[in-house]
């Protein structure tokens, strides 16, 4: 079976799989090379760094790859603005937004001639962002990790979408092997967008100890947390997350304002730079609803060449 091509705007990758951008700095410029290296689109997590870092990690992927990369930024960070002009003054190839939606971005982007590709939940905000100038959407259902827009399945979502825009659609939640990229393809996506796969790599800047997390969770150890964004995270239980669940106290004691907006049920970025680093007693470990089906660390050239193989066999 032949894979489908992706354009986005002029760019067209070898393979319709992109790396998605996983925060705080698990998706770096070295993973994202990587993945870009071996004929996907590759994404740098941009949320949480600040602006001199983010071009630092541009710059180096620059000097690393060839192929497509882009970053994926949070509209919920308060330095929003701030990184996607540090992002488009490098020259990056594409941006992946998420976590809110912002008007803004699009002229930004559109100036810069840097196609745009908001992630959307809804049919409705898949169409005002083509409306808007969007090159492509990502599609994501209830079995992402990470922030979730929506309780609802990708596959319930995804035809609705590819049926409101005639822009690219990217499916995302629960995409790990040959066979869900199948499905995703039927359904009618125009690529898929791989998280989770992505972090269980060589090149992914997880703490070894987080890898193995990843690779021996099952999905009964899947849980839903209420972030400091507003919106629901899918995560992996541990002592942390159940902290969260049963009501503990976790008020951060300060504030360096990291999000436009926050509930300060506990500090999302310090959670996320602790699982990160591998300090998981009092990290948030976001994954994917399947996160069982990853069994191994490969590098990510080695991932993508097992999905593009497999795939061809289906």
């Amino acid at each position: 079976m032949k894979l489908p091509e992706l354009r986005i705007g002029n760019l067209k990758p070898k393979y319709p799989i992109i790396q998605g951008g996983m925060a705080v700095r698990i998706s770096t410029a070295p993973l994202a090379a990587a993945v870009a290296n071996a004929g996907g689109i590759g994404l740098i997590a941009a949320s949480g760094m600040d602006v001199e870092e983010l071009k630092q990690e541009i710059r180096w992927a620059r000097e690393n790859f060839r192929g497509i990369i882009g970053i994926n930024i949070m509209f919920a960070v308060s330095k929003f603005t701030q990184l996607v002009y540090a992002a488009l003054e490098e020259g990056i190839d594409l941006i992946v937004q998420g976590a809110g939606f912002s008007r803004d971005i699009f002229k930004w982007s559109s100036e810069a001639h840097t196609p745009l590709v908001p992630i959307v939940s809804t049919p409705k905000l898949a169409r005002v962002s083509e409306s808007l100038g969007a090159s492509a959407v990502v599609v994501e259902g209830k079995e992402a990790g990470g922030h979730l827009g929506t309780l609802e399945s990708i596959r319930k979502i995804l035809p609705l979408v590819k049926q409101a825009i005639s822009i690219p659609v990217i499916a995302a939640g629960g995409i790990i092997d040959a066979l869900d990229m199948k499905e995703a393809f039927q359904l009618g996506a125009d690529g898929v967008q791989m998280g989770i796969r992505f972090a269980a790599s060589v090149e992914s800047n997880a703490a070894p100890n987080l890898k193995e997390v990843y690779i021996k969770a099952k999905q009964e150890d899947i849980v839903l947390i209420d972030s400091p964004v507003g919106l629901r995270g899918r995560a992996i239980r541990n002592e942390f997350s159940e902290k969260i669940n049963t009501e503990h106290d976790l008020t951060p004691e300060s504030c360096v304002g990291c999000l436009k907006k926050c509930k300060q049920n506990f500090c999302i970025m310090d959670a996320l730079v602790n699982a990160q680093q591998g300090n998981l007693k009092n990290g948030l470990i976001f994954s994917g609803e399947y996160i069982d089906k990853i069994t191994d660390i490969l590098p990510a050239g080695e991932i993508i060449r097992k999905l593009v193989e497999d795939y061809e066999k289906l």
